[in-house]
């Protein structure tokens, strides 16, 4: 079976983005968010909002 990135239904705080990257990769969907908040701060928040809005609108609903 072929594996997508796809939002996660059931592991949703948001939009399903990190939750639909922790199921793809097989990690914990708490670390992918952490990574993420960490990240977006280090970026200066504007590109890692921008990409979580990207992901958001590109990423198809599981």
């Amino acid at each position: 079976m072929r594996r997508r990135l796809v939002r996660s239904r059931t592991d949703s705080r948001l939009a399903g983005v990190c939750g639909g990257l922790a199921e793809y990769f097989g990690v914990d969907s708490t670390l992918i968010r952490l990574l993420w908040v960490v990240a977006t701060i280090f970026s200066g928040f504007l590109p890692g909002l921008l990409a979580y809005a990207a992901a958001w609108i590109i990423m198809p609903r599981d």
